[in-house]
């Protein structure tokens, strides 16, 4: 805490607006900082405010579209959610498709030991790749079905 104390204490309750040489504008509470430059204390608090979108001085009540604007029926609404539940159930059994190929192409690799294998962390580091395909067709396979699942919420 000792040694915060010289930098506390440069700092002051004034503020400086400065332009050096170049003309680049500073903003700095250290008065030594303001050495060498053409300064100016700021005494007016500078406030950020987020623009928004237009300035009419009534708040809107409710948004509404033009006129021209194409509206959601339920009908089209659920013709969409049937399309998205078809898509969903595609991906779903190609990836489940994929998951097998890979579980498969797994099992093979594990009965197969070859001869400069006699260290086990070589088989591990054989088996990786495959062990690594069949995690990510797991999880995509899960992923698809909490998917389906919430469509259905």
């Amino acid at each position: 805490m000792a040694a915060a104390a010289p930098v506390l204490a440069q700092g002051s309750g004034s503020i400086w607006s400065c332009r050096d040489k170049e003309g680049k504008t500073h903003v700095t509470n250290i008065r030594s900082d303001t050495e060498g430059m053409d300064c100016r204390v700021v005494e007016e608090r500078v406030t950020v405010v987020p623009g928004g979108g237009s300035s009419s001085s009534s708040p809107r009540a409710k948004a509404q579209p033009p006129s021209g604007f194409p509206r959601e029926t339920p009908a089209k609404r659920a013709s969409a959610k049937d399309k998205q539940r078809q898509i969903l159930e595609q991906e779903l059994e190609q990836e489940r498709a994929l998951l097998e190929k890979s579980k498969n192409a797994l099992a093979e690799q594990e009965a197969v030991r070859y001869g400069d294998e006699r260290n086990y962390a070589r088989v591990l580091a054989r088996l990786k790749p495959y062990q690594d395909t069949v995690e990510l067709h797991q999880k995509n396979v899960e992923a698809l079905e909490r998917e389906l699942a919430l469509l259905d919420k």
